[in-house]
């Protein structure tokens, strides 16, 4: 794998937060492009990325430090300081070290509470619709996310459980890499019945490239949101409907990932997303009930 894509003396780029400032510029382009097909003014685009930019960002790795604290907390603490100083500031350069310092370490869903906050404040701000900026940026948040998981891919986090198909990864240098002694140390609750029956100490373990089937399945909805968005019946009729697909999709791909439990054996992921799929579904009931009763 490629954690790290440019390396000049101490300073270095991240393969994951090059792919997290792609995702940024490709959502940029789509938006604006599409937001002057429709009328609209295309600076709209760039205020709405830099909003959600910025909000994404910190509420991803809030949500990262309060989950996985007991893991590398204080360095991601450390890189968080670091990204508002800069922010403050304006000081690129400390808000590329805070980045570098926490490298992939993002929680989305946390990310996307952030950017809802800071694009809502946009929103009312400047006296716009949220329903209508929400079905605008609906596609592009879930493009985003699947550019974000190639990041995952090619640094070698996020990946999924050992099995024995024919088209698992082994991630030597993964965070952390898929090693027997890694498994042995991480994941105990796995270890015995996943991993020592198949595999001998010093081996790499071969595992589910989760990052690219939720790449896949997220290109597949970014599809399927913008074809639909020309026939919707209702304002906020494609941001519902992204967060009914984006939680259900999340929901099926913990079961292949690595995440710990916390109730009723489900992740943290999955009981935010088993949230989504419920708000979004009443939410959807009551605006077709509204729409075909006006």
């Amino acid at each position: 794998m490629y954690p790290v894509l440019l390396q000049i003396g101490t300073f270095q780029i991240s393969t994951y937060g090059f792919m997290l400032m792609m995702a940024f510029i490709v959502n940029n382009y789509l938006l604006k492009k599409y937001l002057i097909s429709i009328g609209k003014d295309g600076t709209i685009a760039e205020d709405i990325i830099f909003y959600a930019a910025i909000g994404g960002i910190i509420g991803a790795k809030i949500f990262y430090i309060v989950e996985y604290y007991d893991t590398d907390g204080y360095s991601n603490v450390k890189g968080l300081i670091s990204i508002f100083k800069g922010l403050f500031t304006l000081d690129l350069t400390l808000v590329l070290s805070g980045i570098n310092k926490f490298g992939s370490g993002l929680v989305f869903l946390g990310g996307l509470f952030g950017g809802l906050c800071s694009v809502t404040y946009y929103v009312k701000k400047n006296n716009l619709s949220w329903l209508k900026v929400s079905d605008w940026v609906a596609p592009y948040i879930i493009l985003g996310q699947g550019i974000g998981r190639l990041g995952c891919f090619f640094v070698g986090c996020c990946y999924g459980k050992p099995t024995n198909i024919p088209w698992l990864f082994s991630f030597s240098n993964g965070r952390p890499p898929t090693t027997y002694e890694s498994f042995q140390y991480n994941h105990p609750e796995i270890f015995d019945n996943l991993v020592k029956p198949f595999y001998s100490f010093g081996d790499f373990i071969k595992v589910h490239p989760t990052q690219l089937y939720e790449f896949s399945i997220y290109f597949i909805i970014f599809v399927y949101l913008i074809k639909i968005r020309p026939f919707k019946k209702y304002d906020g009729q494609i941001f519902l409907e992204y967060i009914f697909l984006a939680g259900f999709s999340r929901f099926i791909i913990e079961f292949l990932r690595l995440n710990p439990s916390y109730m009723f054996s489900l992740s943290s992921a999955q009981l935010i997303s088993i949230f989504m799929i419920i708000l979004s579904t009443f939410l959807m009931y009551l605006k077709r009930y509204k729409y075909q009763n006006d």
